[in-house]
């Protein structure tokens, strides 16, 4: 943040939260255009970096500017994307906690490219060595590979994510990079079939017609013609300028071989890529989607026809329309599918397999907020992940505010915000929400259409402020909208939706008999793709699959600390040096800066360490300059005090100097800046006047700075140039500099924290084993100091924790998050041993029920209001039973033969690490809880 002060004039504030007017949305836009103007992409507000795309290349991510960031405090130097990724790593390390970066923003505003940058920087700044450099070289290359199979053209965007990517980096104990882990979400598999005008399919299809060797082109029964395959012309647009489809080509075929794809591999990809081509050679001529290649269809048709092709021979059943669904299902089958195995291979490949503790730092690059001239079920998806997103943005945003507040005792002030939960429930209620309502529809039986999950939705939704449809909507608003639409007002302003497709695309089906005849294939690439029988019988539907899969991406990412990327685009039409207002102001708006600006203001615009701010600010006051003996805290006292700062205008915090407004801050800086000057033209009049008095008064100094110079000098820099050698005459003198010189800095900075492994100075070689020595002694001077400081309490707690560490370190997914959670004597109160809310499911039928786990000296009981539902004693106790996942489940086994007894317990409960702990020291059963591989 300093940096952000004396640089504030000429191009703005690099800082939001010391914008003046805060609160004003047109001072904002001001301030990011007028950095803007002058290649200034990046700006923060607090911790969150705001990032305009200036769609041209700029001169500031080479490996001089990597080096200048690594390691620096976060608001020392400007702005940047490499400051945001080496604070949150070194966070980590300091912390041994997980993070996560969030990079945001709609189509073309950035957001893949600020993600490979930080995987860049990640692989230029980890320590390096053979083992890590391939594991660093397969992330990196998993780049153009997930690109090809994931990115299309589209209107907005030449090189746009058509899914949702988070990639877990892992690190061990010493910082290196050693594994990473993908997940994937939403892929748009409806690209695969249809393209809008002016956008093109998934890169791959373009890449292997354009591109393929002749010999892999043949295999394939492929032209090297875009032209003759119909899913890959709709949008009239196969050949983009911007876009080398055979360098892409050669690029992917590189990174797949790094990746540890065989030639099989890559054949099961292509060969999947391909039958999409294959399938829509001639639209009339496809009547059973057979996977394969050079489809041949017998003339007599599509109803009841023998079809024949290279792969396999069936019976088509099926009308002309349904042979067209039939077909399209079936390409988006086979090309989700891949996309899957792809993302599982290149994560086998990333796959650490040492056992021992890792922290990790998440990358979560997702689509944007979406509004077209034509949203459908896929923009609503996407807008509904944004919403989930934005709420939990402020709830981590908020939290993390409190928890600084009052970890510096400082009082906090209630933030005014928009809360977009009644947005969130609007969508995802159970029985009511609209994803509710579109799968009951899907699956009800009777003529269900696009038009009656309408129409149930006005039944449902009639009076909700945030939905409106043509039949509910007053005059005005019904001329806007057609009569298969309905409009949500999401937290980013309203979207029209238009249900046609909604059900067709959430169903999603494909029809049994074809996956009984891919099952079948001789191919067997086809038969691995197609193994799986998870989706027969009643499918479920894909708002299904995509809600679960976005509570887990949200569990995840609220078990980290995070970090925010919003990306914003300069202008729609992609060129550089434009900055358009409307433009950039809606995206702020959707993004939620103003709310994020507004939470990081309330109270205080900023907050900075005694010892950092003293540091800046001691010229500023005799009683604290040059030095100040005390403690830092009370330096700063006296420091604001001579300054003048107003009671209202700071707080005092344990370990933090808090400022409530910006001009405060300015007023001190201007100061300073003042006084560095004064002081800088004092000391060169000092120097000079010594120098001169040197000369003409005292010979004995003369003759002394003139012996050094003639003898002393020359010896020292022999010293340095032998400096590897054995001691001897000549490098002696440079030998016991350098030593002292070390210890001096050592003293200075010596680490503060028993965690802290990263921050012991290097040392010279001449003392690697002294160095050695002193860091294990002061390790045990600090270790010493802690024990002597940890309470009775304290000590109990840490008992207790071993104990969880023996049973489940490295057995169960969830352990490392329970570490840094205390636990408590009982989570209900008034009872004897430890109690604790729990979830008891029915061995008939697993109904959940609430109710209360109580554990005495004998018995555990399950009690609902005060009634003893069941009670089962610690010496008919068999065993307990977890999983290795990250679930809740507890499972008591209780003999069969006890009559008294209803079977297993089943019961799930969210602090179990603390209550199996429990149950093994009150019952002293610690050998029989079971960690069960699996579910």
């Amino acid at each position: 943040m300093e940096g952000a002060l004396t640089a504030r004039d000429r191009v703005g504030i690099q800082d939001f939260v010391l914008l003046d007017a805060h609160t004003s949305e047109t001072a904002f836009l001001d301030n990011l255009k007028k950095r803007f103007s002058e290649n200034l992409i990046y700006t923060y507000i607090g911790t969150l970096l705001v990032s305009v795309n200036p769609y041209k290349e700029l001169d500031i991510y080479s490996k001089k500017q990597m080096d200048i960031y690594m390691g620096v405090n976060f608001f020392e130097l400007p702005p940047h994307i490499f400051a945001l990724a080496d604070n949150a790593y070194h966070t980590m390390l300091a912390e041994a906690n997980n993070h996560f970066i969030l990079i945001s923003g709609e189509s073309g505003a950035g957001k893949t490219e600020a993600s490979k940058k930080i995987l860049q920087y990640y692989a230029v700044s980890c320590p390096s060595t053979t083992l890590l450099d391939n594991v660093r070289d397969r992330m990196l290359l998993s780049n153009p590979v997930l690109e090809a199979f994931g990115n299309s053209k589209t209107l907005k965007n030449d090189n746009s994510s058509r899914f949702g990517k988070y990639m877990d980096i892992q690190f061990d104990i010493q910082g290196d990079a050693v594994g990473g882990h993908i997940l994937g979400y939403l892929l748009e598999k409806s690209r695969v079939v249809h393209q809008n005008h002016g956008e093109r399919n998934f890169h791959i299809f373009y890449q292997l017609v354009k591109g393929g060797e002749e010999d892999l082109l043949h295999q394939l029964g492929l032209e090297s013609n875009c032209q003759h395959y119909s899913y890959l012309v709709q949008g009239e647009c196969a050949n983009v300028a911007s876009i080398n489809d055979k360098n892409d080509w050669k690029t992917v075929r590189n990174a797949l071989s790094v990746i540890d794809f065989d030639e099989r591999d890559i054949q099961v990809s292509c060969c999947h890529t391909a039958c999409g081509n294959s399938f829509c050679d001639d639209i009339h001529s496809i009547a059973y989607c057979l996977l394969g290649v050079n489809v041949q269809v017998l003339q007599e048709g599509l109803t009841s026809r023998k079809i024949e092709a290279k792969t396999d021979e069936v019976l088509s059943p099926f009308t002309v329309d349904h042979a067209i669904y039939a077909r399209d299902a079936l390409a988006k089958a086979i090309y989700g599918r891949t996309f899957t195995w792809l993302v599982n291979k290149i994560n086998d490949s990333m796959e650490n397999k040492d056992s021992s503790r890792k922290t990790v730092i998440g990358l979560l690059d997702i689509y944007g907020f979406e509004v077209f001239y034509v949203n459908s079920f896929e923009q609503f998806c996407i807008n509904y992940c944004n919403e989930k997103l934005q709420q939990l943005f402020i709830q981590l945003t908020l939290k993390s505010e409190q928890e600084e507040y009052e970890a510096e005792n400082i009082g906090w002030e209630p933030v005014q915000f928009f809360n977009n939960k009644i947005i969130c429930d609007l969508v995802e209620e159970k029985h009511r929400g609209i994803i509710s309502v579109l799968d009951e529809e899907c699956l009800r039986p009777g003529e269900a259409t696009d038009l009656t999950f309408l129409e149930r939705l006005e039944e449902k939704l009639d009076s909700h402020p945030h939905f409106v449809t043509h039949k509910l909507a007053d005059k005005k608003t019904r001329k806007t909208l057609e009569r298969g639409n309905f409009r949500l007002l999401h937290y980013a302003g309203e979207v029209t939706y238009c249900v046609v497709g909604f059900l067709s695309k959430n169903n999603d089906l494909l029809y049994r008999n074809i996956k009984d005849v891919m099952r079948q294939s001789k191919n067997t690439i086809v038969r691995e793709c197609f193994a799986s029988k998870e989706s027969d019988g009643r499918r479920r539907p894909e708002t299904v699959t995509f809600k679960s899969s976005l509570l887990g991406l949200t569990d995840i990412l609220m078990s980290k600390e995070p970090w925010y990327v919003r990306c914003l685009k300069s202008n729609e039409s992609q060129q550089p040096g434009q900055f358009d207002d409307v433009l950039v102001r809606h995206q702020v708006k959707y993004l939620g800066l103003m709310e994020h600006l507004r939470v990081r203001r309330a109270g205080f615009a900023y907050r900075c360490r005694y010892d950092v701010f003293l540091q800046r600010y001691k010229p500023l006051c005799p009683a604290t300059w040059p030095y100040w003996r005390g403690v830092a805290a009370e330096g700063v006292e006296v420091l604001v005090q001579h300054l003048g700062y107003l009671p209202d205008e700071y707080k005092m915090g344990r370990t933090k100097i808090f400022i409530r407004h910006p001009r405060t801050l300015f007023a001190t800086e201007d100061a300073f800046e003042v006084c560095k000057h004064d002081l800088g033209k004092d000391r060169k009049t000092k120097i000079n006047q010594e120098v001169l008095f040197i000369f003409t008064e005292d010979r004995g100094q003369c003759y002394k700075y003139m012996n050094n110079l003639i003898i002393f000098y020359p010896r020292f820099i022999k010293g340095y140039m032998a400096r590897g050698e054995a001691k001897t005459t000549d490098n002696s003198e440079y030998l016991a500099f350098v030593r002292q010189n070390y210890l001096n800095r050592l003293k200075d900075n010596l680490p503060k924290m028993v965690l802290d492994k990263t921050s012991w100075l290097t040392p010279p070689p001449v003392l690697m084993e002294t160095s050695e020595i002193l860091r294990q002694l002061h390790m045990r001077l600090m270790v010493r100091k802690y024990i002597r400081g940890i309470t009775a309490q304290q000590k109990a707690q840490l008992q207790l924790k071993g104990i969880t560490s023996v049973i489940f370190k490295g057995k169960k997914d969830s352990y490392p998050q329970s570490v840094s959670q205390p636990y408590v004597d009982t989570r209900i109160s008034q009872y004897i041993v430890y109690s604790i809310p729990i979830v008891k499911y029915d061995r008939n039928g697993f109904k959940a029920r609430p109710r209360q786990l109580i554990l005495t000296q004998t018995a555990a009981y399950v009690v609902d209001d005060a009634k003893i539902k069941q009670r089962v004693l610690y010496t008919t106790l068999k065993g307990v039973s977890v999983s290795t996942l990250s679930d809740g489940i507890i499972i008591f086994h209780i003999p069969s033969e006890d009559d008294k007894q209803k079977g297993d317990l089943i019961m799930q409960c969210d602090h179990l690490f603390e209550a199996l702990t429990k149950l093994s020291v009150v019952a002293n059963k610690q050998s029989a809880i079971n960690v069960v591989q699996g579910r």
